[in-house]
């Protein structure tokens, strides 16, 4: 069983306006939908469970309601933090079958395709761990801060471009593998991480997470420059 688990429980403070990104409308249909949608046509997916904020839980069941989708199963409660939201997520199906998969895909970005679903779904099949990256084109700094001179940051390291990749969503894991990782982590009072790729890989190192290609298209809104 494949589920998909739309992370739509932060407040978008970087976006300004008074709601969060991911219920701004772009041509009549909000950025949330966009993204449910995608999943809802994805023939490889059995379940959509939909993570929100506390405060726009009832914003997003009316949403459900007036919409036709056949796959959405769960709407739950967002941390304060990301992996508060994915662990939420994650506590909610701890109960299914050890064959279930998870697909954790950032609500803010609504234009993954249904190709980018489809290989996640087939790696699925063969691996433990699946992420969704694109090669960087860019060249990429490891940037400190220089505590001598105030507010100043200077160059530590220039990795090989040609080994670093951006990270997309979604990031998909076995159900027993990724609750594990974040039992791991909450036993760790110095536990920190900005995505689940990260909570896997610090807390289970031994787990290979196999890196699918991307799409330019499958972009994080963020700024209100990033829609169209």
């Amino acid at each position: 069983m494949n589920i998909a688990v739309i992370l739509a429980g932060g407040t978008g403070t970087r976006m300004g306006g008074d709601r969060p990104k991911q219920f701004i409308e772009v041509d009549g249909r909000t950025v949330i939908e966009r993204c449910i949608d995608a999943f809802e046509e994805a023939p490889g997916i059995d379940e959509i469970a939909v993570v929100v904020h506390p405060q726009w839980v009832d914003t997003m069941k009316d949403i459900a309601a007036h919409n036709a989708w056949k796959k959405v199963g769960k709407i739950l409660e967002g941390g304060s933090e990301r992996y508060m939201s994915s662990l939420n997520a994650i506590s909610a199906y701890i109960d299914y079958p050890d064959d279930t998969n998870l697909l954790l895909h950032d609500a803010a970005r609504p234009w993954v395709s249904q190709e980018v679903i489809d290989r996640t779904v087939e790696a699925l099949a063969r691996h433990e761990a699946v992420a969704v990256g694109i090669p960087s084109t860019d060249t990429v700094w490891e940037v400190r801060q220089d505590f001598d001179r105030e507010l100043s940051k200077f160059i530590a390291r220039i990795p090989e471009r040609n080994t670093m990749w951006r990270a997309q969503t979604p990031q998909a894991f076995r159900l027993p593998l990724i609750r594990d990782a974040y039992q791991c982590a909450l036993q760790d009072p110095q536990f920190h991480a900005t995505d689940d790729c990260g909570v896997v890989r610090l807390y289970l190192p031994g787990i290979k997470i196999v890196v699918i290609p991307g799409e330019e298209r499958n972009k994080k809104i963020t700024f209100p420059e990033d829609l169209p």
